[in-house]
């Protein structure tokens, strides 16, 4: 009898420390990354997923590496696949999607708005059977490396209350963040006339914030002037 009661607890043991292992698992095992590339870049004039990152100075020769580009890239090695969320811009995208080793879904009407997108961009994480996603835009700089492992971390670490993790510099709050399936349930329901930041703002309580050094997560580009701006800054 003692014999079988030992070997049940050393069997209970085990099990416990498989679910701590995987509870502490990188999340690239787990979550897909998705970028919102469906917009056409009215401001900007340009596509601004194809815009050159970074920004060449002058004099100097640029890197052939575009905004989206660098995303996928610095995307990729925190999260199992990533997808990108395309619209009009399909055709031009796709070369440097597929080249990236990245999936691509399409939004067939961009016009609903990048609320649409993102909808679309998470039905497409659910129907690969993950629960967790990584949203950020492609009309910014990449964050850091050191960001990201940052905010996987937090992830990673959060109790079941906290849906999501969102990076926060000098108290601007950016992107990417991450969610749980809770958060994501809550996008997919809401009506397509909502915006992510009604959403976030509906569920404070279960918003966890990361403060960051990377001024990268709080930028937008949404103008030649702010993308011309960049050229003169020192972004690390």
């Amino acid at each position: 009898m003692e014999a079988s009661i030992r070997s049940a607890f050393l069997s209970r043991i085990a099990r416990l420390t498989v679910l701590c292992y995987l509870r502490l698992m990188t999340p690239a095992s787990n979550f897909y990354a998705v970028i919102l590339a469906a917009g056409e870049s009215t401001r900007m004039g340009t596509d601004k997923a194809l815009l050159p990152w970074p920004p060449a100075a002058p004099g100097s020769l640029p890197t052939g590496q575009t905004f989206l580009s660098a995303a996928i890239q610095a995307l990729d090695p925190f999260s199992e696949r990533v997808i990108v969320v395309v619209g009009k811009n399909e055709s031009s995208l796709a070369p440097v999607i597929y080249a990236n080793g990245a999936s691509l879904v399409r939004n067939p009407d961009p016009e609903r708005g990048q609320f649409s997108s993102l909808q679309i961009g998470l039905r497409e994480v659910l129907s690969h059977g993950r629960d967790a996603a990584m949203v950020t835009l492609v009309d910014r700089p990449p964050a850091t490396a050191a960001s990201l492992k940052a905010l996987c971390s937090a992830f990673a670490e959060a109790p079941s209350e906290v849906w999501a993790v969102v990076p926060e510099y000098k108290e601007k709050h950016g992107h990417p963040f991450l969610i749980a399936r809770e958060m994501i349930e809550a996008f997919l329901k809401a009506p397509p006339t909502a915006t992510a930041r009604d959403i976030e703002h509906q569920n404070l309580r279960h918003v966890s914030y990361v403060a960051v050094e990377d001024a990268r997560v709080a930028m937008n580009v949404d103008t030649p002037e702010e993308y011309a701006a960049l050229s003169q800054q020192v972004v690390k």
